[in-house]
């Protein structure tokens, strides 16, 4: 269990963080970026979550998904080195990913099938679980780009977290608008 009894250390006044396993970057690294962005993202799911307190099994998914972007946020401050570590870091695994295809199963199942782009609106859940999806998708564009710099590794297993979650994002969204029914859908060119 993770225990934080001092909230500042001072330590990042000169513009750098600390990795989990010790070396200090500066906190534009892309690593940093990175799981700074997965925090982002779950925060936003958290905002989301107010609105769906009357959707157990979206609510209960999404629960899971916090608790597994604090998995990918380890993952992602403990880079990977051909040194072998002191311990067992904690990375993200297929199962993790997996269970995530299959709520997008089961949510996308009851959904209205779709007849056009959807905007980002409807409900305040769909909203929400929208922003997060954006989110999403911008710390998968810099977990993408870490993977590919120099000196860097980023798991297989995040990259396609990180990827099928903005996927469940959508479905999410579409299922917190009544099933798609009450879903926004774009009119192209409708105010040319």
């Amino acid at each position: 269990m993770v225990k934080l009894n001092k909230i500042y250390t001072r330590t990042g006044d000169d513009g750098t963080t600390g990795l989990a396993t010790g070396p200090r970057r500066l906190k534009h690294d892309l690593r940093v970026e990175s799981y700074g962005t997965v925090d982002e993202t779950n925060s936003a799911i958290g905002v989301a979550r107010l609105h769906t307190a009357d959707m157990a099994g979206l609510d209960a998914m999404l629960m899971r998904i916090q608790n597994d972007l604090f998995d990918l946020g380890a993952d992602l401050s403990t880079p990977e080195t051909d040194e072998s570590p002191s311990y067992e870091p904690l990375r993200i695994i297929d199962h993790q990913v997996e269970r995530l295809e299959r709520d997008i199963d089961l949510l996308n199942a009851d959904l209205e099938p779709l007849r056009s782009f959807v905007l980002p609106a409807g409900s305040p859940a769909s909203a929400h679980l929208h922003l997060a999806r954006t989110i999403a998708r911008r710390a998968e564009r810099f977990m993408v780009a870490l993977s590919h710099s120099d000196g860097e590794r980023v798991g297989h297993a995040a990259l396609k977290y990180i990827n099928r979650l903005s996927d469940f994002l959508f479905v999410a969204a579409r299922h917190a608008n009544d099933r798609g029914h009450a879903d926004v859908l774009w009119v192209p060119g409708k105010n040319r």
